[in-house]
């Protein structure tokens, strides 16, 4: 028994040794496939690799190779884009628009109580803006105006350009005549930020000069402020400036010197005149009217500035004694017997201007955006200011405003513009005053009414305004203006037609002005 164990464990022994060694046999062949299966893998692995490095290099090349024909293209797109650009004021001309439809109720109060009145003047008035900007340093700017009342006009005769001055060309563009567009300015502008070496920025300027709607009278118009002040200037003329800022300078905040030159008026013979060289001077006529002086802004720390202006012109015009008397006359004849013998009297006694004398202008403005610091949203956003201005006549022998003697005028000037409390958001409110004295004559013909300077008023006149923002681009307004007026003449010449006489004394004289005069105006503008 123990003997047939032995042998069934040598047999099992052997038996277990042979079936390990066949299944170390079996998984050593495996293994090996195995590896071999692995060192093929990565075989073709690598070999994928090679062939995927290679691709991407050959598309890397096709990419910058296209991309060097795309940039090819686009340079010369650009060329061409540029020379268009050249051929077409190299797309730096741009305009904006400025188109007002208004309605003007104008009623006047004569020194004997009657009337005269419009109870609905409509006018259309187009401002065309433009700018270009060829470099850094010069730039050119302009604007084309079109003012004209709605339709034609009465047998053709009340187009306001002959007779009369509404065509003077210190008012081309504030009056409504035809309907022609007109050039209201164009000029050009250079700048640098130092004065030969050092750190004062300056500007140059000439051409057609942006010289109505300075300050304060922009801020009711609601536009920005063009120069010089228009206390004692707001008159279109031909000129030039050079500004220099000059805090460093100073040292004062925001100070600046403005240099500024114009004619008024220009004695030259027309061309093909029959007995002087063309654009000769002419000895019978009045010599050339011409304008210097200076704008200056000692501080502007944003919210408080002060602002002065100094003036002085030359030969300016106005209409003689002798023969505004010889017209008076006639006119009152005319009128005390139509007749072709009186008409031709009065056309052969109309005056003619004559050079009569010099005049200085000064003015003084203090202005604040925003009053106080930080009280309330609503004094943060209202404007105030105050201005005083002077006028002083230096007559020849024929006299200026009637007088031979030197005189001297004054006016005050206070406004206030703040949000309107029903809506803040988008709608202001203002109110101004004026009073000027008997002498009080101001350069301000180009102030845009229909009744009348308001700012040359020898006596009070008052106004409020509201000017709402409907849309982003479109605008609101209605104001009124009552002129209350001391003396005559406020919105005459400078010679014996500015002459100043109380209502009573004009009457005396057979005269009978206008002693009071209102204008309600409301109007839609439009401007982007």
């Amino acid at each position: 028994m123990k003997k047939n164990l032995i042998r069934l464990s040598v047999v099992a022994a052997l038996t277990t040794s042979s079936f390990a060694s066949d299944i170390n046999k079996e998984m050593l062949n495996q293994i090996q496939a195995l590896k071999a299966q692995i060192e093929a893998l990565e075989k073709k692995v690598a070999e994928q690799d090679v062939k995927q490095q290679a691709q991407t290099s050959a598309v890397t090349t096709v990419d910058e190779k296209r991309i060097e024909k795309i940039e090819k293209k686009l340079d010369t797109v650009s060329n061409t884009a540029t020379a268009a650009k050249i051929q077409s004021g190299n797309d730096n001309l741009k305009w904006d628009v400025d188109f007002r439809t208004q309605v003007d109720n104008i009623q006047y109060k004569h020194a004997d109580g009657s009337k005269s009145e419009n109870n609905a003047l409509l006018t259309n008035r187009l401002w065309l803006g433009m700018a270009y900007k060829a470099d850094d340093n010069s730039s050119f700017h302009g604007k084309l105006s079109y003012n004209k009342a709605f339709g034609d006009t009465a047998n053709h005769s009340q187009s306001n350009t002959n007779p009369g001055y509404a065509n003077f060309d210190w008012v081309t563009n504030e009056n409504a005549t035809d309907n022609t567009i007109k050039l209201k300015e164009a000029y050009w502008l250079y700048t640098q930020e130092k004065l030969f070496g050092s750190d004062i920025p300056w500007a140059a300027s000439v051409g057609r000069r942006p010289s109505t709607d300075g300050l304060p009278i922009n801020i009711r118009n609601d536009q920005q402020a063009n120069s010089p002040l228009s206390h004692v200037v707001d008159v279109e003329f031909d000129g030039f400036s050079i500004k220099f800022d000059t805090d460093t300078l100073t040292g004062l905040t925001g100070s600046w010197l403005k240099i500024c030159g114009g004619r008024g008026l220009t004695n030259a013979v027309p061309r093909f005149d029959m007995f002087s060289p063309a654009y000769s001077q002419d000895d019978d006529k009045n010599v050339d009217v011409d304008m210097l002086g200076f704008i200056a802004v000692p501080y502007d720390d944003g919210q408080y500035s002060v602002h002065m202006n100094y003036a002085k012109a030359w030969n300016l015009i106005g209409f003689d004694g002798q023969s505004l008397q010889s017209f008076n006359t006639a006119y009152g004849a005319y009128q005390s017997s139509p007749s072709s013998t009186t008409a031709y009297n009065l056309q052969m006694a109309t005056p003619s201007f004559k050079d009569v004398g010099d005049i200085d202008f000064a003015t003084i403005l203090f202005k604040t955006e925003g009053i106080g610091d930080g009280i309330s949203d609503y004094l943060d956003n209202t404007i105030a200011f105050a201005s005083f201005a002077a006028s002083k006549t230096n007559p020849n022998s024929l006299g200026m405003l009637g007088s031979t003697d030197s005189e001297t005028g004054t006016s005050v000037w206070l406004g206030i513009n703040a949000p309107c409390p029903i809506t803040p958001d988008v709608a202001k409110i203002g109110f101004e005053w004026n009073k000027g004295s008997k002498y009080w004559r101001s350069m301000t013909y180009g102030e845009d009414t229909y009744a009348g300077s308001k700012i040359a008023t020898r006596g009070q006149a008052w106004e409020v305004y509201r000017n709402q923002q409907l849309t982003k681009s479109l605008t609101w307004g209605v104001s009124y203006v009552f002129m209350d007026y001391d003396y005559t003449g406020s919105n005459s010449f400078f010679g014996a037609d500015g002459t100043p006489m109380t209502m009573s004394q004009a009457q005396a004289a057979g005269q009978n002005p206008v002693a009071e005069a209102q204008d309600v105006r409301t109007y839609i503008r439009y401007k982007f």
